[in-house]
């Protein structure tokens, strides 16, 4: 098992993997359907953002990506895992990978988006929510979570 920068080449691949690790929750087709651009990952997302993929034997497990609007904050904008991969703790991996990556580089706080479903899986990581922020979907919101750098402590 290895995690690597993603390179833009990767950008077909992590689209489909985002659409199957969404569509493992249960979203219906037009809802996934509705929400194509969002989890498209461009080859010039990939160009701009920090992303990282877990691959084991070649095969793409999962991937995150960050980006930081200031040197004090980053943001955790994607973690997606294939869905045979789900519960298995490759998340966690990812994420203790993202928090060296994030502390290397002397950020201060982590904020996030989260989808109703992956709420849970970032608490129990430390993260708080902060506020809410409607979803493209009219009446579904995503939760806004934050973690302090120093307060992680799964390094």
């Amino acid at each position: 098992m290895k995690i690597e920068k993603a390179k833009n080449i990767d950008n077909i691949e992590l689209s489909k993997l985002t659409v199957r690790s969404k569509a493992h929750w249960n979203y219906s087709s037009e809802k996934i359907e509705k929400w194509k651009d969002d989890l498209t990952i461009s080859a010039e997302y990939i160009d701009k953002n920090e992303v990282y993929k877990l691959k084991e034997d070649d095969r793409l497990i999962g991937y995150y990506s960050f980006q930081s609007p200031d040197s004090k904050k980053v943001k955790l904008d994607n973690i997606f895992i294939d869905p045979e991969f789900i519960g298995r703790g490759y998340g966690k991996i990812l994420m203790n990978h993202f928090f060296k990556q994030v502390k290397n580089k002397g950020f201060e706080n982590i904020y996030l988006d989260s989808d109703p479903n992956a709420e849970k899986f970032y608490q129990n990581l430390g993260f708080k929510v902060i506020g809410q922020l409607e979803s493209s979907i009219k009446n579904r919101f995503l939760s806004i979570m934050e973690l302090e750098i120093k307060q992680i402590s799964t390094f």
